[in-house]
């Protein structure tokens, strides 16, 4: 590798396209078989004898003005041809270099994923009436107020279809008012599908997601999940409602856990009940998490009220007008309902419904 840089004498164009390309040249010369890179590099980029340094001060320095711009150019492509050729050594470069493993380095360490806590309430939920014989069924968030009201015997003017409570889609006023679609506020709306497609017997649990215009708190939050429930067939009592429900508690938070049922009101059961569960966390003998009553109130239930079958059979006889399968005189039917972050709240003893929906992987490993 020669140093020696020869002075130029012209700076036309031509007399620096000859000159440029004879490094050029040389540069792809020394690449070819470029066996030590560090040695190149040094050559022609060092900082102080390099190669385009000497250049530089040989070249740049004494071209005249109007030359300066048009040898600059020429100059850094030539420095570019050289970096690349740093970056991306000759196929023909007879060094080779080998990765090896550091056995001394700690090994990647790949964790299982775990279901998250809210799911898997929801899926040992889900199992319990599975092994009673139920089966699952699933519906769209986005909802008609047919499905999510008014089949379900809510009145035009009760609160739950106020936007303040319900959040709709925008735009939907020109729409008759049971075709405006809404964020579902409530599983129920898969009961009215599910009795529509199908003809008693029915037995199916409803879980998923549900959205109401609630203020997020520490028990609230305006995205949360529910598992309904739905059983129709004849002769079915409230003392199968009761049954029911004792044997799903008692599989979910032991075997001495008491139930009882006290009167509510729901637009789609008559009669209507509020189920309460003895206190897990006192026994019973009262506490500060069961206000010291004993009891934890945890969902509601009732028997299907007839204006909801009334509904189902109106929308079944649009296809076959003689369909009968839902007449109230032959059959009966209960519903129940329950939040899985709540029942989660409690297995868990979490205080504060946004942890679920924080994403804090410190919080949620606590599950793994």
């Amino acid at each position: 590798m020669s140093d020696e840089i020869t002075a130029l004498q012209h700076f036309d164009d031509a007399s620096l396209d000859t000159a440029f390309a004879a490094l050029a040249e040389q540069v792809r010369r020394e690449t070819a078989s470029l066996s030590d890179p560090e040695a190149f590099r040094l050559h022609w980029l060092g900082r102080k004898q390099g190669r385009l340094k000497l250049i530089s001060e040989a070249w740049l320095k004494s071209a005249p003005p109007e030359a300066k711009r048009a040898l600059g150019i020429r100059f850094n492509q030539l420095k570019e041809q050289i970096e690349a050729a740093l970056e991306a050594p000759a196929a023909g470069s007879s060094k080779t270099t080998v990765q090896g493993i550091d056995i001394t380095l700690p090994g990647t360490l790949r964790t299982p994923g775990i279901p998250h806590p809210l799911l898997k309430t929801m899926h040992e939920i889900v199992s319990v009436f599975h092994h009673l014989g139920y089966s699952t069924n699933l519906g769209p968030q986005v909802e008609s107020d047919f499905y999510n009201f008014e089949a379900l015997n809510f009145p035009e003017n009760h609160p739950a279809r106020d936007t303040q409570d319900t959040l709709v889609i925008a735009s939907q006023q020109s729409r008759p008012s049971r075709d405006r679609l809404l964020m579902r506020t409530h599983t129920s709306p898969v009961q009215i599908r599910t009795m529509i497609a199908q003809a008693p017997p029915i037995r199916i649990v409803i879980p998923g997601k549900v959205h109401r215009n609630d203020a997020a708190d520490a028990t609230h939050s305006p995205i949360f999940h529910q598992i309904e429930g739905l059983c129709v067939d004849t002769n079915i009592t409230f003392s199968d409602l009761k049954g029911t429900l004792d044997h799903a508690m008692k599989a979910l938070f032991g075997s001495d856990v008491k139930t009882r049922f006290f009167p509510s009101f729901f637009p789609f059961t008559e009669p209507s009940a509020d189920v309460q569960i003895s206190c897990i966390f006192c026994g019973g003998k009262g506490c500060r998490k069961c206000k010291h009553s004993g009891w934890i109130e945890l969902l509601g239930c009732g028997m299907v009220d007839p204006a909801v079958f009334a509904a189902v059979t109106a929308e079944r006889r649009k296809v076959n007008p003689s369909d009968d399968a839902y007449n109230p005189e032959k059959i009966t039917g209960f519903a129940f309902g329950m939040g899985v972050e709540r029942i989660a709240m409690m297995l868990h003893g979490v205080s504060d419904i946004g942890h679920f929906y924080s994403g804090d992987m410190r919080f949620l490993e606590q599950f793994a």
